[in-house]
């Protein structure tokens, strides 16, 4: 039997390589960051080529640190930033045009004129998403209106669409040289152009956004042979595994009851409940969404409240005002003050996401004395993370009927031990993480190997899950609800910003 499964997680900032063995443990690493591209104001892009030439160099590196041969990797699980957006030559593979990643904005004309028209809502039951500048629908719309020459290699069906699961998925399996053009449900749930009951590509979505359903990829489970490696690094191995990013952590969390949930810290913040094989629509602003599908069982559905902005407020402290020189700095200088000062600060970048849906919100420091000083914007940096859930939450517990037990945590500021006491303290649950903390990978190796047998089924993938570090609120009941009303009222100051 081979020995293991490797993990491609093409992530917003970075893309790695992780090998991991039977007991969902890793063995290797490569990781390579990529450029972010500002051209404008909200506009925010990836190049595909870059991050194409960076999976292949970090799925040498990570196979070449433990010198596993293809016969030693069972088969590779893709995991991805969702809704980011590229459309590329089905002859040559170059792309068009850079990709459109999640956070970018440039589609905030059409969202405006959907708001003036009351239809912000309108395709909620198809799709299970509000009209937004976050998912792929309006991106491709977009791209189509603006590339020159474009839509006429659409129509003639040279021009092809994916978000970069997609993208990575054919060129590892040939590329020009017939690549497979595949998606899975989870993934295409975030384009906002899936039917959520039959998971097919809905003809309304098409229509209403004039996309050519010849750009789009075929619709697939999250756990199925997809097609087999075509080049030097690993040959011959099945790709067998595609999940979203949040849905690959709500795997590797081995969220499979209805009402379990973990929350992902990353650039942005990500809370996903699974609630089974129902689709439950939201009433309080959030998403309903695929959780994953493997193979041939019933789809799983979820809940899901994103938030825009949670670690990249960290990395804009470190970078646009130098007030801390490395992202991990923010704790110390963080436990300098005993508390926030009376400051707030509302991240609200490119908008507010779930649960308010603002386009017309942008970033608002609230409550500034002369007392503030940089420890208590820190704190306030940090502890805005822990508000941004808390309002994901309540939402949550609102549209499941489900009260959350405890939260599951991953992602890279899990390793801030002020920022998940404060979680635990304002949500008033008890937060977890797991021993293994790479669950976003660990979900897309699970997916892959649940496909090729090397694991058995899910109960497998449960034994191997265990705690290894556990936050308990220990804040009074006044205390919470002061801060947390504080941040409801700095929330509002975000609002009607823009025209």
């Amino acid at each position: 039997m081979s020995k293991y499964i490797a993990a491609i997680d093409q992530g917003t900032t970075s893309t790695r390589c992780i090998l991991f063995n039977h007991q969902g443990t890793i063995v290797s690493v490569g990781q390579k960051e990529h450029r972010q591209i500002y051209p404008k104001a909200g506009w925010v892009e990836h190049n595909p080529d870059e991050i194409w030439k960076n999976t292949l160099e970090v799925m040498a590196l990570a196979r070449i640190n433990v010198s596993a041969t293809a016969a030693d990797i069972a088969a590779i699980g893709i995991t991805n930033q969702r809704e980011t957006t590229v459309v590329w030559n089905r002859k040559t593979g170059k792309p068009y045009y850079n990709a459109l990643v999640w956070q970018d904005t440039r589609t905030a004309a059409y969202v405006t004129q959907y708001e003036k028209e009351g239809r912000l809502n309108d395709f909620r039951n198809i799709t299970g998403l509000p009209i937004s500048t976050y998912f792929s629908s309006l991106k491709l719309k977009w791209l189509l209106e603006n590339v020159d020459g474009l839509r006429a290699a659409a129509e003639r069906g040279e021009a092809i669409f994916g978000n970069m699961d997609t993208f990575l998925i054919w060129h590892l399996t040939g590329g020009p040289q017939g690549g497979i053009h595949v998606t899975d449900v989870s993934n295409a749930s975030r384009t906002q152009l899936m039917d959520l009951r039959t998971l097919a590509w809905d003809a309304t979505m098409l229509a209403e956004f004039d996309i050519p359903q010849s750009m789009l990829p075929s619709i697939k489970s999250s756990s199925e042979i997809y097609g087999y490696v075509h080049n030097e690094v690993l040959p011959g191995v099945p790709v067998a595994g595609d999940l979203g990013d949040q849905h690959a952590a709500l795997v590797g969390q081995i969220c499979f009851e209805p009402g379990m949930a973990k929350n992902t810290y990353g650039t942005g913040c990500f809370l996903v409940m699974n609630t089974g094989n129902e689709i439950k629509m939201s009433e309080n602003g959030l998403l309903t969404t695929l959780a994953y599908k493997f193979g041939d069982q019933p789809a799983q559905y979820a809940l899901e409240g994103s938030v825009a902005v949670t670690g990249a407020l960290v990395q804009w402290l470190r970078d646009n005002l130098g007030i801390i020189e490395k992202s991990s700095d923010i704790e110390s200088l963080a436990k300098t003050v005993e508390d926030n000062g009376g400051a707030y600060f509302v991240p609200a970048f490119s908008g507010l996401y779930a649960p308010y849906w603002r386009n017309d919100a942008r970033g608002v420091i609230a409550g500034l004395t002369r007392y503030v000083n940089k420890g208590h914007i820190a704190r306030a940096v940090l502890e805005a993370s822990a508000y941004q859930t808390a309002d994901v939450v309540q939402a949550m517990q609102q549209d499941s009927g489900i009260p959350l037990a405890s939260l599951r945590v991953d992602g890279g500021m899990v390793a801030n031990e002020l920022l998940m006491q404060f979680q635990a303290d304002i949500l008033n649950k008890q937060v977890v993480t797991p021993a293994i903390a790479e669950t976003t990978a660990l979900g897309a190796a699970y997916a892959a190997g649940l496909a090729v047998g090397y694991w058995k089924n899910m109960e497998e993938l449960k034994q191997n899950w265990a705690i290894a570090h556990t936050w308990n609120p220990s804040m009074d009941d006044p205390t919470r609800k002061e801060l947390y009303r504080g941040w409801k009222k700095a929330v509002t100051k975000s609002f009607d910003w823009v025209d």
